[in-house]
């Protein structure tokens, strides 16, 4: 078939779009012969972490191939935008014909906007280029695609502070994409983060609630074993942890917020078939959710924490950390992580920092102490103890504890009083390396949950 330049790059521009479904800057890009089509392509570096997989290179690259040569001599290439440093300079080194570009990019095109490689007669090929090509119809699908990321669609409240992403640029082993949301109900605004891996449809979730003052980081090692597995894994930060939004105020957190918020996140992404692992405050909110809809749940997985029911006295390690906390209410996190850990490398017991650049990202740090629910008036025991009934006559699920023997806030004898209250609670692994939070031999931990939830979908 022969065409216009038009039609080529109509042909172009639908690259482009396909681009910008898969979420990458719409640039798309033909290689024409002879009036023949012979390669497409399209951005793809965010997708493929690869700076070179611009539109441009992509059809290059399946252009060489169907001719059996790097040389392009006789090639035509259509691109929606014009060409970079990068990509231009591919261009010449092929030996194109001809290279014409739709919209003219101001910032780093190379073809006559910032500089025009194709200009320098001392290099020892010379290549036609013409711009101008639909410009108006490929600028138009940028401006539709970077519109609404140039709108701040998730703003912070103005009683809230969200810490900058790139506190959290290069932590180890915590590769995952984040996920947002903000309008479930008692969010009013604020901005939830949590992780998604593993496939949507898996027969099995891991739903994965940290404490204080950690968040989802806490979760690295048992993540991937649950997801090889074939298993989903859902782990949100709490509001004023992690990637969520951080309220200035101490007295914004409360127990019914903190419940109601998973709660909703629960609801919002249709939990099925879930086994539920819970430690410190992930346990005292998560074993109050499983009662408000029982068949959502098929198994807990229970670390370090308790049913704070008002109705037994606190610990005297938990009333020692209470009390160190109010004292020490700028207390180096990620210290405290290695104290307890000291198998951790340096850089993975800083991370536990990343979410608190500064004292204006630490209430939930200064709040969370107090707010267990001590007497049978605190706000929560109420609900706690409705909670525990639900565990002792209600659960029909698989049980399975964890108990950090070195834990020095609660301690094997809260834990063992504790698997009294759920029903079947009968297997027990004791961690004898293992302090309060259990997580930072989580390897282990989700090997031994895979084997007793079961290991595969």
């Amino acid at each position: 078939m022969s065409g216009t330049d038009e039609e080529w790059m109509r042909l172009a521009l639908q690259q482009a779009e396909l681009a910008a479904l898969d979420g990458e800057v719409p640039v798309g890009a033909v290689v024409v012969k002879n009036g023949q089509l012979i390669a497409t392509g399209r951005n793809a570096p965010v997708g493929q972490h690869d700076p070179t997989a611009h539109a441009e290179v992509a059809a290059l690259r399946a252009a060489a191939l169907a001719l059996g040569n790097y040389r392009l001599d006789g090639c035509e290439l259509f691109v929606t935008l014009e060409p970079c440093a990068m990509c231009s300079g591919a261009m010449l080194h092929s030996r194109l014909k001809r290279v014409v570009f739709g919209a003219a990019d101001p910032r780093t095109g190379a073809a006559g906007s910032v500089l025009n490689l194709f200009s320098y007669q001392a290099l020892n090929h010379q290549t036609e280029v013409q711009g101008g090509v639909l410009a108006d119809e490929c600028g138009k699908v940028l401006q539709t695609f970077f519109k609404p990321r140039r709108v701040n669609m998730n703003p912070v409240r103005d009683d809230a502070v969200r810490t900058p992403e790139a506190c959290f640029a290069d932590l180890p082993d915590y590769p995952w994409a984040p996920n947002y949301v903000s309008d479930l109900p008692a969010l009013d605004g604020l901005r939830v983060h949590y992780l998604d891996v593993g496939p949507q449809d898996a027969s099995t979730t891991y739903l994965c609630l940290h404490g204080n003052p950690a968040w989802s980081y806490l979760y690295r090692t048992m993540i991937p074993v649950f997801a090889r597995a074939g298993h989903r894994v859902i782990a949100p930060d709490l509001i004023g942890f992690g990637k969520s939004d951080k309220p200035k105020k101490d007295a914004f957190h409360t127990f019914g917020f903190h419940r109601q918020v998973l709660l909703e996140l629960v609801e919002r992404l249709d939990l099925r078939n879930v086994v539920l692992l819970v430690q410190d405050w992930g346990g005292i909110l998560g074993l109050t959710l499983p009662m408000e809809a029982p068949v959502r749940y098929q198994g807990l997985l229970v670390m370090n924490t308790i049913l704070a029911t008002g109705e037994q006295p606190m610990s005297a390690g938990f009333l020692a950390w209470r009390d160190w906390c109010a004292k020490n209410p700028e207390f180096d996190v990620g210290r405290l992580f290695s104290r307890g850990n000291p198998h951790l490398e340096p850089a993975q017991w800083q991370a536990y920092n990343a979410p608190f650049p500064d004292k204006g990202h630490r209430a939930a740090l200064r709040a969370f102490p107090p707010m267990v629910p001590e007497f049978a008036d605190s706000p929560g025991a109420a609900i706690s103890r409705r909670a525990q009934a639900f565990w002792q006559h209600d659960w029909t699920g698989k049980t399975l504890m964890a108990i950090g023997q070195q834990d020095p806030v609660l301690g094997e004898p809260t834990m063992r009083a504790l698997q009294k209250v759920i029903w079947g609670c009968d297997e027990v692994m004791l961690l004898p390396q293992a302090g309060h939070f259990v997580q930072e031999h989580g390897e282990f931990i989700a090997q031994r949950a895979l084997a007793f939830f079961g290991a595969n979908d």
